[in-house]
């Protein structure tokens, strides 16, 4: 069994992702079935609990208020709305609901205390619960573990030197100090990025080995492939090639071996043989349902018809770690503290984020 590394260079990882195809496929797949059943991928449900209107700038999402991609807003759910879909999702076969909001961060008061019950109703469900909700504190990750949340998403997007040409209005210090506020708790982390948003291979291995050096390291590291939406600063950048969605989960595979490497973000465009690859080279979880928050993702019986085809098996809940208890909210130790936290906002200029901001508003 392979000892997990902690320590990995940038050069280190380009070196892998560079392997030709076949050594870098037969090194990943050996670790992956080390490590977990190369038959069986998690089916996870990402639902847009609160869409568009969000106050920051990143130049791929197009829930960003400043540009204009015809994303319809609306408010937070009610939490029979929220059941309803867990419901539905558990019915096609998913273990997890991946709740999204579109916040820079979390504020304390009616809207999380909303969540907070979300989360509470869908783990009585007996399914993995994750948010991305923004950046959180540690007193409302405390929040959100006792409510029973499984997981909490909070992407890195990219490496750290690139992180200033997608997003202008938080740092990636933020990103960091969140993901330690999650550990603080019994919580697990889910933390991954997206390729195609114009940077290098050298930026792909920089933002793994801002994951992998993490102790532990994540465990849950989303792929994406950029999906261009109209409006958005992003919009001309041109489609991953399904090769390169395949190198970078084979290298994510080989230095996170213990993690699962979600196929996310990008799936429209892939083939069932192209997705095939990517589990063969280590990808053991995708998201179903028809859309990805505001983007179309493919329809949940043609991804059940993937899995006949390959003789792939749902993952049932809790195989990873086992499932959080559930505290009502009059039995919690944690309560609101009204905590307003100084995230940062950096405040340089990205042309391309100005120029199409402008642009959404002639």
């Amino acid at each position: 069994m392979n000892t997990t590394k902690h320590n990995w260079t940038k050069d280190e990882i380009i070196a892998i992702y560079n392997k030709p195809m076949m050594d870098l496929l037969y090194e990943a797949a050996t670790i992956h079935r080390q490590k977990h059943d190369p038959n069986v991928v998690q089916v996870s449900t990402l639902l847009s609990i609160k869409t568009g209107g969000c106050p920051e700038d990143c130049g791929y999402c197009p829930q960003a208020a400043r540009y204009n991609t015809g994303v319809e807003g609306n408010d937070l759910m009610s939490v029979s709305q929220v059941k309803a879909q867990a419901l539905r999702a558990k019915s096609s076969g998913s273990s997890r609901v991946c709740m999204g909001a579109a916040w820079r961060n979390v504020k304390d008061g009616e809207e999380f205390d909303q969540v907070l019950e979300m989360v509470r109703t869908i783990n009585k469900l007996d399914m993995e619960v994750c948010c991305t909700l923004g950046m959180i504190t540690e007193n409302q990750a405390q929040r959100l573990a006792e409510a029973g949340l499984y997981a909490y998403n909070h992407n890195l997007d990219t490496s750290e030197e690139y992180y200033k040409d997608v997003i202008s209005t938080r740092g990636f210090e933020d990103r960091l100090q969140t993901i330690e506020n999650v550990r603080k708790t019994n919580v697990t982390v889910c933390s991954g990025g997206i390729i195609g948003m114009g940077e290098s291979i050298e930026d792909r291995a920089g933002m793994l080995v801002a994951l992998s050096t993490l102790n532990p390291q994540p465990e849950s590291v989303p792929i994406n492939a950029l999906v261009a939406v109209e409006g958005t600063p992003m919009e001309e950048e041109k489609p991953v090639e399904i090769w390169e969605m395949i190198r970078m989960v084979a290298t994510t595979r080989i230095i996170m071996p213990d993690t699962q490497v979600r196929l996310s973000a990008g799936r429209t465009n892939m083939s069932r043989e192209g997705q095939a690859m990517c589990f063969f080279a280590g990808a053991n979880s995708i998201f179903a349902g028809d859309k990805l928050l505001t983007t179309p993702n493919p329809d949940v019986q043609e991804d059940m018809k993937m899995f006949d085809l390959l003789g792939l098996i749902p993952q049932k809940p809790f195989v990873k770690v086992s499932q959080p208890q559930t505290v009502e909210a009059t039995d919690s130790q944690f309560t609101t503290l009204g905590e307003k936290p100084k995230w940062s906002r950096p405040g340089h200029t990205i042309e391309r984020n100005l120029e199409a901001s402008i642009k959404s508003k002639n």
